[in-house]
């Protein structure tokens, strides 16, 4: 079987758990590990995903996975984890999730642009950039990740009121 029908196959298996879990899945990969493989299963929902959401999962994802065939007889190792900050921004959920965060967009057209996400739908994003309002279209941009910040705004409004 190929890569991409074991994929398909662990995710007709998987969506449905997750989904009753209040969770979206991600990505599905399988990679070889000494004997065994290790199936990495990544999950995440409009409010994040916290470790004990994911050790929730895990049992479930588990037992829908004994249950089915979808991995077959050798043996393998089950991770469930969330998407991590340095994933590429690619589906406008993985924006609406981002609101509020700083982010880097390379155009496809050439050159880049940092800003906040202020907005996003199905169509496109709205950034602040150097205090004015921008919007893309998905297709104006050739690739996007959340920058990591220490401190916020936020965070310095706050520290400010005590």
């Amino acid at each position: 079987m190929g890569a991409q029908a074991r994929q398909d196959r662990l995710a007709a298996v998987l969506e449905p758990v997750l989904a009753e879990a209040g969770l979206e899945l991600e990505a599905v990969e399988v990679v070889p590990a000494g004997k065994r493989r290790l199936l990495r299963v990544v999950v995440d929902s409009e409010n994040g995903v916290d470790l004990d959401a994911v050790g929730e999962v895990s049992q479930l994802v588990s037992t829908a996975l004994d249950a089915s065939d979808a991995m077959g007889k050798a043996p393998y190792v089950l991770e469930v984890t969330s998407p991590g900050v340095d994933r590429p921004l690619t589906l406008p959920r993985h924006w609406r999730r981002s609101r509020g965060r700083l982010v880097s967009v390379r155009l496809a057209e050439g050159g880049e642009v940092t800003g906040r996400v202020l907005d996003a739908d199905e169509s496109g994003v709205s950034l602040s950039v150097d205090d004015a309002t921008v919007e893309y279209g998905y297709a104006d941009i050739a690739r996007a990740k959340v920058q990591v910040e220490f401190r916020r705004p936020a965070d310095d409004d706050t520290a400010a009121a005590d």
